[in-house]
């Protein structure tokens, strides 16, 4: 194999300004608007016929390693069906970024009204406290996590 690092996690939406707005409160910002529409080799090449969207990749600002989402709202086709409904379904389950300061981004995230699974967990690992983590919903349900390694 010839990987050689993460592009990008695609994270679909119903309405593109809203969720545009959440993830940029979380931190990221615009790198590039995605194409309305593309060709149909495009459109092959993720199991569709000719599609029209809205969308952006959007890049988690002033951190050491870049970590890009695809949002997307899928115009047409779309599929308005909710994501899993529970987090031990077959695939990409949820997205965890690091927090330096999980109290403050809890809060801030509080404020802001975001939904949360639970409270806060601590990890312990080998006997020992390695991290505590949260679990939260962007707008349209998808789970997204807050992780803070214990020191």
């Amino acid at each position: 194999m010839s990987i050689i690092g993460l592009v990008h996690v695609n994270v679909n939406c119903s309405n593109f300004e809203r969720s545009r707005a959440f993830y940029e409160m979380l931190g990221f910002e615009l790198l590039m608007e995605a194409p309305e529409r593309n060709t149909a080799e495009v459109a092959a090449a993720v199991g569709l016929e000719p599609y029209h969207l809205r969308g952006a990749l959007m890049r988690l600002a002033d951190v050491k390693s870049p970590f890009v989402i695809d949002l997307i709202e899928w115009k047409d086709p779309s599929d308005p069906s909710p994501p899993y409904a529970r987090l031990n379904h077959l695939g990409i389950a949820r997205i965890a970024m690091a927090s330096s300061d999980l109290d403050a981004d809890m809060a801030r995230l509080q404020a802001e009204g975001v939904e949360f699974i639970s409270e806060p967990a601590t990890v312990v690992w080998e006997g020992h406290p390695d991290s505590r983590f949260v679990c939260f919903k962007d707008p349209d349900g998808s789970v997204l996590e807050l992780v803070e390694w214990v020191r």
